[in-house]
């Protein structure tokens, strides 16, 4: 291979480095975008109310137990009996528990950026059934029972919007601030009619609950069986927790999902016992599930994966460039190779301004429709043929569209993308396979002329 070419070769490849520079400082650009989307969303949450988690009811009963000790007397050699009394608390969780729920969301935003927030409008019931004597079997009649009380942990209480109204039966008891239980955070709670606890009972109950809150809503399934339906007019849920929803509908519309669970599949019981036994809180309420109401890619998502292809893109780009100079024996000089690569990396830096405006689609089509028009007129100057560059501009735009394709596409990104790089090398194969490659770039002979009054 000649000099000529191997330094043409090194100049391209000297080039796409140099390049890197640029397309480096404009995915900083994205991230420090990305950091102050971040620190506003957060503001937004702050002022409102952050994501929602929905623990209980839990049913507490807080009683007192005599407890009596013997104890000797030294002196006297006589025994004595020590009586003291201790606090406690009994939990039950309730034998079923239903949510049925209805999620609409709302945009906020602040200067350009915006946050998606939920109301969920809940409906939630079920019921305790509580053993004869509180479950009790030893020195029932050393315990005296305070009124028991229905808790409910809500992660954020400013999110609630309406006056909580507990139901038992005929009944309408008013819920009030704070679950009164520590690990169960923030929340509420209701007091309720003091039974008589020697015989075993049943406790129906139901409220409404409306909720706000930003991005994610998650239900700690509480109940013995549990049953959570949620429906939403978001097209875009992403199921999160650790339960997956036994039935769902996503449609364009919004969606719908069911979760079923029960103690045999959360082990809920085992995970309070530990709780009440100071070995720590977070398994029991972390066994949850639920929806997140984001987009799941954003425009600086699609911005950061868009810019991980531009080295590939440039260097597709740029072995076009050089199909052309070696098939139709032109010279293209290193300088309109960089000019060519500047507007191929300035095309990620319009394409994330616009996105912030007017969305990620319409930002591509425009940012990509302006490169390829910059471009597409600057090489038919360059190949000196109005069709050569008209076809380069065509098979540009065909790899815009591909990255579209390779952006939009989040399963088969990889398959497209692999796909994509076999076909373009066999293309590449196909137009080079008659090529000599020993004689690209060398200068042909020019034919000899004979003077002929000399021979004369």
């Amino acid at each position: 291979m000649n000099r000529s070419l191997l330094f043409k070769l090194g100049a391209i490849a000297l080039l796409m480095l140099v390049l890197l520079i640029p397309l480096l400082m404009i995915n900083g650009i994205i991230v420090d975008r990305q950091h102050t989307r971040d620190a506003v969303l957060e503001d937004i949450a702050r002022s409102s109310s952050y994501s929602q988690r929905l623990t209980g009811p839990v049913m507490v009963v807080p009683y007192r137990k005599t407890v009596r000790e013997w104890k000797l007397n030294e002196k006297l050699n006589k025994r004595y009996e020590v009586t003291r009394e201790e606090r406690g608390r009994l939990y039950f969780l309730p034998d079923r528990f239903e949510l049925d729920g209805k999620v609409q969301t709302e945009l906020r935003a602040r200067g350009i950026y915006q946050a998606r927030l939920f109301h969920a409008d809940n409906r939630i019931s079920g019921h305790f059934e509580v053993p004869a004597q509180m479950g009790i079997t030893e020195d029932f009649a050393d315990y005296r029972f305070e009124p028991g009380f229905l808790a409910v942990g809500i992660s954020d209480i400013r999110g609630i919007e309406n006056a909580l109204k507990l139901e038992l039966g005929s009944q309408r008891l008013d819920f009030e601030p704070g679950s009164q239980v520590d690990w169960l955070g923030e929340g509420v709670h209701a007091v309720l009619p003091e039974p008589d606890s020697k015989k075993p009972y049943v406790v129906e109950f139901a409220f409404d609950l409306r909720l706000q809150g930003t991005e994610q809503l998650q239900v700690v399934p509480v109940g013995k069986t549990s049953q959570v339906s949620l429906a939403s007019n978001w097209p875009h849920p992403s199921f999160v927790g650790n339960f997956l929803p036994a039935q769902r509908d996503v449609t364009g519309q919004g969606f719908s999902a069911t979760w079923q669970t029960s103690f045999f599949s959360t082990n809920l019981e085992q995970a309070l016992q530990s709780c009440l036994d100071g070995q720590g809180c977070k398994d029991f309420t972390n066994r949850s599930f639920g929806v997140n109401f984001i987009d799941p890619v954003d425009q600086y998502l699609k911005s950061d994966r868009a810019i991980k292809y531009a080295l590939l893109f440039i260097a597709l780009t740029f072995a076009g460039f050089f199909l052309f100079e070696v098939l139709k024996s032109l010279a293209v000089h290193p300088v309109q190779y960089a000019l060519v690569g500047f507007a191929l990396a300035f095309f990620y830096l319009l394409l994330l301004s616009l996105s912030e405006h007017i969305g990620f689609a319409m930002a591509y089509l425009i940012s990509a429709s302006a490169c390829v028009l910059l471009i597409g007129f600057y090489v038919c100057h360059v190949l000196r043929s109005i069709g050569h560059g008209l076809g380069f501009s065509a098979g540009l735009a065909a790899l815009y569209g591909l990255l579209y394709g390779l952006l939009s596409a989040e399963d088969y990104a990889l398959l497209m993308g692999s796909l994509l790089l076999f076909g373009l090398l066999g293309t590449v194969m196909v137009l080079t396979r008659k090529l000599d490659w020993y004689g690209v770039g060398r200068r042909k002979p020019e034919p000899l002329q004979f003077d002929l009054e000399a021979v004369q």
